[in-house]
């Protein structure tokens, strides 16, 4: 069986004083970060959508002040069962929409991220030109993150 794993280092964030509305008061694991009557930079918030598989001892996604921190985003559905089982194109599809949905809830955009690191279970050559092609729509051409791509047993 053939996975892909997309994992975000470091994602750049809003600017300060532009806080969406969700990040006003409040706090806490899974909350929205900031203090009441303003936004935080040094807020912590913990991103784990309910519409992507919940793992033991796994947070989605950290922000903290601007940064966001993403786990390796994988090829999950959300009832946890791994989508397109051999089928490397269906799996990079689903692990960047599975990004892409996280990035959104923490605030960012794909334009935003800084690194992607790429691991590919069982990597041949010709891997890189499928995941490259599932993840185009959502970085640019031109300047797209710095990152690695890594082959694992």
């Amino acid at each position: 069986m053939r996975n892909v794993t997309l994992a975000i280092v470091a994602v750049g964030a809003l600017g300060l004083g532009s806080a969406p509305a969700m990040w006003q008061g409040g706090g806490g694991r899974g909350g929205p970060g900031g203090r009441r009557g303003g936004f935080d930079p040094t807020a912590t918030r913990y991103i784990n959508p309910g519409t992507l598989a919940g793992l033991d001892g796994f947070t989605h996604a950290v922000r903290v002040g601007q940064m966001v921190y993403v786990s390796g985003e994988v090829a999950l559905d959300s009832m946890g069962a791994l989508v397109g089982p051999g089928d490397l194109a269906a799996q990079a599809r689903q692990a960047f929409a599975n990004l892409e949905l996280v990035l959104d809830i923490a605030g960012v955009s794909p334009t935003d991220v800084v690194q992607l690191n790429v691991y590919i279970v069982g990597f041949k050559p010709a891997d890189w030109a499928t995941v490259r092609q599932a993840g185009a729509k959502f970085f640019p051409q031109r300047n797209p993150p710095a990152g690695t791509v890594l082959g694992v047993a």
